[in-house]
């Protein structure tokens, strides 16, 4: 029997529930809100909150389906209140963003990534085209997939100053993640993916010294 310790657990978590300091301070805000896709009202809602307090005047979620479904299979548990009849995740979650008092003119739908690092890449390419210029961006995600997303984010903007806006989803946290099966299995697949996913990109990344 081998035995985990806290500063093992610490530094897991550290890594992976990344969070940045935000305020809401004149000189403090945004210029854009990124949303990855997501089935789940969640991170849609924290943004539409974000957005009331003035944080960033626009909001750009991203998504089509998950790559390894091939279609959008429909929103999950949650959902259901704000309609069923999407196409992707980005209809959905702007669905969402209307329905908690975001404009419709402060949201710009990317509708093609089917994972994180297009979710990046795609938003980038709808930026490019429509001449969205932004400085400082929130990256509102799932709390045990911030370090993923902010890896991608920041290496297809690297212009950026990228803030982490987190938010525990299918109820795991930073404060219960090693608790159960559920939790040490999602957070350890977050650093399988990044590692495996890495190795495939080798010849796309300029490695620094």
């Amino acid at each position: 029997m081998y035995e985990w310790n806290l500063q093992q657990k610490k530094d897991v978590e550290n890594y992976i529930f990344m969070e940045s300091s935000f305020f809401l301070g004149e000189n403090e805000k945004a210029d854009v809100i990124f949303v990855p896709g997501c089935p789940r009202p969640d991170l849609a809602v924290e943004a539409a909150g974000l957005y009331r307090k003035g944080a960033a005047p626009l909001i750009i979620p991203s998504g089509a389906y998950t790559k390894v479904q091939g279609s959008f299979l429909g929103v999950n548990s949650g959902g259901e209140r704000y309609g069923k009849d999407f196409s992707c995740e980005a209809d959905f979650l702007h669905a969402v963003l209307v329905a908690h008092g975001v404009p419709e003119e402060a949201i710009r739908k990317e509708r093609e990534a089917t994972y994180t690092l297009e979710n990046a890449e795609k938003t980038r390419e709808l930026m490019e085209r429509e001449k969205i210029k932004v400085k400082k961006a929130i990256l509102c995600c799932k709390s045990y997939h911030a370090r993923r997303a902010y890896l991608y984010y920041s290496m297809v903007f690297p212009e950026l100053e990228i803030r982490i806006h987190p938010v525990c989803v299918d109820g795991i946290s930073r404060e219960n993640w090693s608790d159960t099966e559920k939790g040490r299995q999602t957070v350890f697949g977050e650093l399988k993916r990044m590692g495996e996913q890495l190795i495939m990109m080798e010849d796309r990344i300029r490695w620094g010294k």
